[in-house]
Formats: structure tokens, sequence, C-alpha cells
């Protein structure tokens, strides 16, 4: 069986830090010389927009709805100082290309999107809203492992039940839950992982070797792919080089 390369990040309440869990697992990744992309399914928020330089043409919602749109086109390279790659597909568009996106038929083209970013990226994470859309649907069941994110806290605790009942509604199921802005310690009991409040530090900051973020998301990187970053293989940054040459 081929070990997994996608996950979906699902957030179970707005503001559980999906998107700050997303791009700072997706760091550590770069950190550990494995090229990933961040691709955001949030529509309503379009939190990863914040974190993209420059304008934005094209972008997640457009993958979704124009056919003739390019996954290259709507990645935009995060400046890391990393041996890996990290890129970032945004949502950013008006309420009628984002209702259009919403629809069965855009969520249907997901899975190729998935198998378009396999050839670019070693690992693709799916900034993923809590599941009662199309989108949210579709990225927990193309999706090799899925996460729940969920601030450490009895309201957290009580949103991830619900959520895990969405998620047997649908044919899934987590593979990991994540309380974020707390410690281990301090966590959930029915957390597998605990990811630091970093609102004092910068984004990205998992890429920085030692740190307790490169820590807590290395361990939630290994879970979901099912990896050993402390030890890669040389094969791995092969497969990596290759795909960087023309």
């Amino acid at each position: 069986m081929d070990s997994p390369r996608t996950a979906a990040f699902v957030g179970t309440v707005g503001g559980a830090g999906t998107t700050r869990a997303c791009l700072e697992t997706g760091a550590r990744l770069a950190a550990a010389d494995r090229d990933t992309l961040v691709l955001d399914l949030d529509f309503d928020t379009q939190g990863l927009a914040r974190h993209v330089r420059g304008d934005i043409d094209a972008d997640a919602t457009m993958l979704l709805t124009d056919p003739d749109a390019a996954l290259a086109d709507a990645r935009y390279d995060h400046a890391l100082d990393a041996p890996g790659r990290l890129a970032l597909v945004p949502a950013h568009a008006p309420f009628g290309r984002v209702a259009a996106a919403k629809t069965v038929d855009a969520a249907r083209r997901l899975r190729g999107i998935l198998d378009a970013a396999r050839r670019d990226f070693d690992h693709v994470i799916l900034d993923t809203p809590p599941v009662a859309s199309n989108p949210a649907v579709a990225a927990v069941t193309d999706a090799d492992r899925v996460a729940l994110v969920f601030p450490g806290t009895p309201r957290g605790t009580d949103a991830t039940a619900r959520e895990r009942g969405r998620l047997a509604d649908v044919g899934a199921s987590a593979d990991a839950l994540v309380a974020t802005r707390t410690t281990p310690d301090a966590a959930p009991p029915d957390a597998d992982h605990a990811l630091p409040d970093l609102a004092d530090e910068p984004v990205a900051a998992a890429a920085t070797p030692g740190t307790t973020a490169a820590r807590a998301t290395g361990l939630l990187a290994e879970r979901l792919f099912d990896l050993d970053l402390d030890r890669e293989e040389p094969a791995g940054r092969l497969d990596a080089l290759r795909r960087r040459l023309p």
C-alpha cells in the first residue's frame, strides 16, 4: 500500500486555528525536504489568502469551477528558509464564484486537482471547514488522512464529537484529533496531538529546527503521513529533486 500523501485538516469550529496548523505542518515538512502544497477549501473565511504576498489572480475556487484552470496558475510559493518547498493555493473570490465552487459538480473536480498536485509535491494539505458543504465532504473522502483541528477547550471538545458524527455520515473517520493553543499536559484527554499557541510567533515557525512548533507539527506530520522526519530516506530527497528538474 502506498504511503499517505494527502491530508484534510478539518476545523471543527471557527477560529480553531486550522489554517495556521496547515501552514506550520507544511513548513515542518518543507524543513525535512518534503515539497508540500496547502490548498484552501474554506471559501467563506479565505484565511490562506492572508499569507500570500502580492496579487492573487487564480485561486482554489477557479480550479473547481473552470475546467481550463491549471494548478500551476493558482499556486503561490511561500518564502521559506528550508530545503523543501511550501506552496499555497488560496481561496480569494467574490460571492458568485464561491457559490459555484460549492456545487456538487465543482467538488467532484477535487480528486483531479489532488492527482495533479501529487505529481509536483510530496504532500498536499487541505484547509477544510466543518463538514457541512460539498467541498468539505469531497476533502474528507478524497484525502488519504483526516485530522480534526479544535481549540483545547470544552467548546472545542464538544464540536469535535459532533464533527466525528458528520465524518461517519459520509463514510469517513478521523485519523488524528489535534488540539490547538495548548500543551500536551493541558490538552483534552482525547486529543492525539497538541499544537502550541503561536500567536506571537512568525508564520512558518515550525521550519526552524528545535522549536516547540517544529516538534509538535513534526509529530503530527509523522502520524498523518507515516514518516520518520528525523531519519528520512535518501530516496525521498532524490524524488523531490527530480520533481524540481525541468
